[in-house]
């Protein structure tokens, strides 16, 4: 990032390499829609550009790229509910059998109709936590909030999702 706040695009176009798809599968969760994730995706990495003359190293990039990505979220989820989906895209070269398929459809459909049922900040701890794999502290950086204030976020998710997410316990 510090190349690129020098003015090196081919050191922008790496970090576009190397962080593209874990943006769009942050925002894919948050928003349920492949087309409108695209569209944070870019636009978070539009926004990292533009704000590259200002970069300062105060956190890891990864910690200052999410919190750019998690503004746009929900800023856009305020704008626009999230659409419930049947199925996420298959990204894996390997093909699974029907049943797992349909077993998997089912699941997807579990979970997001559940995530639906979250408000912003909560839908979007839960997608960095347990589909991004960020620690508390990370969280806390990219959502603007103390640690404390994302273990409550997290806290309150699981007792919401609790109930819609049994079926996947039985």
């Amino acid at each position: 990032m510090l190349g690129v706040r020098d003015g090196d695009l081919d050191a922008f176009e790496q970090l576009v390499l190397r962080h593209q798809a874990e943006a769009w599968r942050v925002a894919y969760r948050y928003v349920g829609d492949a087309a409108e994730a695209e569209d944070l995706a870019q636009n978070a990495f539009l926004k990292l550009l533009d704000a590259a003359p200002r970069y300062k190293v105060t956190a890891k990039f990864r910690t200052y790229f999410f919190r750019i990505l998690t503004r746009l979220c929900i800023d856009h989820g305020r704008k626009k509910r999230p659409i419930l989906i049947e199925v996420l895209p298959d990204l894996a070269d390997e093909s699974p059998s029907p049943s797992q398929q349909a077993s998997q459809a089912e699941r997807e459909i579990l979970i997001q109709t559940a995530l639906k049922a979250l408000p912003a900040d909560y839908r979007m701890a839960v997608v960095l936590r347990y589909f991004e794999g960020l620690g508390e502290a990370e969280m806390a950086a990219a959502m603007g909030r103390s640690v404390k204030a994302v273990e409550r976020l997290l806290a309150r998710a699981k007792s919401i999702l609790k109930p819609h997410l049994e079926l996947l316990l039985q």
